[in-house]
């Protein structure tokens, strides 16, 4: 590039990095709007999808338009099991419910256990393993994605593809649709007050 080029490139006050947010915008309709729809949902009446070794509930995404910002939903790692190698614009947190696993950010491996939270940042290529192969583990996942399709900041890419079958140790595996106890009171390593 040259220098003019690049003078102008960092004087020049009419670039536009994210486009234009435009449309009909009224604030009563919108209030309105999500002051109809439920304020809650009920987790038994979402089933888990995809499989075979990493499973999605979606309690809240873009689709649904209940929230303007985020995008909230369950992770279960089938016994070995692993997910696609993707990327996307988003944040996302990861709050480990349960089990023992690990990620892999742009080539660095990250442990994680029960009571931790992993963050994988805007851009990163990654990866969730669960590391236990007879367990499932779980992981509750929130991201920014609504916002960001809002700015149209859309990419998102699969790089490696999902597994289309079970790890050794999950054949057979079902996710945990309907849990009944919900506080894990009772399972091994927890502690009761």
């Amino acid at each position: 590039m040259s220098d003019e080029l690049k003078e102008s490139y960092h004087t020049n006050k009419k670039r536009v990095f994210v486009r234009a947010i435009a449309g009909p915008c009224n604030l009563q309709d919108e209030l309105t709007r999500l002051r109809s729809l439920p304020r809650v949902r009920k987790g038994s009446e979402i089933k888990f999808q995809n499989g075979p070794q990493s499973f999605s509930r979606h309690y809240v995404e873009p689709k649904d338009g209940i929230t303007q910002t985020f995008h909230m939903h369950l992770e279960e790692y089938a016994p070995g099991g692993r997910t696609s190698q993707h990327g996307h614009v988003n944040e996302a947190a990861f709050y480990i419910i349960d089990g023992v696993g690990y990620e892999i950010h742009d080539g660095v491996r990250y442990d994680w256990s029960a009571g931790d939270i992993a963050i994988v940042h805007n851009n990163c290529v990654h990866q969730h393993f669960n590391a236990d192969p007879l367990k499932p583990a779980r992981a509750l996942v929130l991201k920014t994605k609504p916002m960001m399709m809002f700015m149209n900041m859309l990419f998102q890419k699969q790089v490696g593809a999902r597994p289309t079958e079970p790890a050794p140790g999950g054949v057979g595996f079902e996710p945990r649709h309907f849990e009944e106890n919900h506080n894990h009171a009772g399972q091994e390593g927890m502690a009761h007050d």
